[in-house]
């Protein structure tokens, strides 16, 4: 039987017209989750889960209080506490900041996501180093004061941050050589940089 009503033929185009809008959003949402969080490396596919949010900052800041603005003091502040943290693998995705602390265990992919999430708040530039089955993060500072050895990538110095290593200090050594780096990530823009030239030194 035939139904002949205007209302509701403009209703049912309504309907169709939002079921269609609600796909097309979702096929945008879905694109814009894989394109912030997702990057191919070589036949791998990585997974970051870092954060710009108000708990991340909130956390950094309160780690950092009585350091008085000194580079050294809040950069070993915010790795302090992520090393505290106890190393259990994690068998799933990657978790956030909050997951993280709240769960009080992480492997390497959840500390460093944590270590670089809050280092980022804090506007410091710090990169992922990925090697095979491991990942690091590495850091530029201004302050020229660590007597350490340093990660020279395109001519800029970046120390060494181990997630992993329990009290472990700004400017860890390299364990890997350098055919062993297979990425270096920016999270946050979800790229990998592109390495002219690398030096330990």
């Amino acid at each position: 039987m035939l139904v002949n009503n205007k209302y509701l033929k403009y209703l049912s185009f309504f309907l169709s017209s939002l079921f269609i809008v609600y796909v097309i959003y979702m096929i945008f949402t879905s694109y814009n989750i894989v394109k912030k969080q997702f990057i191919d490396i070589g036949d791998l596919t990585y997974v970051n889960q870092v954060r710009s949010d108000d708990y991340t900052l909130r956390l950094a800041n309160h780690l950092i209080k009585d350091c008085k603005q000194n580079e050294i003091c809040e950069v070993q502040k915010i790795l302090d506490f992520v090393t505290a943290i106890p190393y259990k693998v994690n068998e799933s995705v990657a978790r956030s900041s909050k997951q993280v602390v709240k769960q009080n265990y992480g492997d390497c992919d959840d500390k460093s996501n944590l270590l670089i999430s809050m280092l980022n708040m804090k506007g410091y530039e710090a990169y992922f180093v990925l090697v095979p089955k491991h990942i690091f993060v590495i850091i530029n500072m201004k302050e020229n004061k660590i007597n350490k050895k340093a990660l020279f990538v395109n001519n800029k110095p970046f120390y060494i941050l181990e997630s992993t290593a329990t009290n472990s200090k700004i400017g860890f050594r390299l364990k890997y050589k350098f055919d062993e780096i297979q990425a270096i990530i920016d999270p946050f823009k979800n790229k990998q940089l592109v390495v002219n030239s690398l030096e330990y030194r």
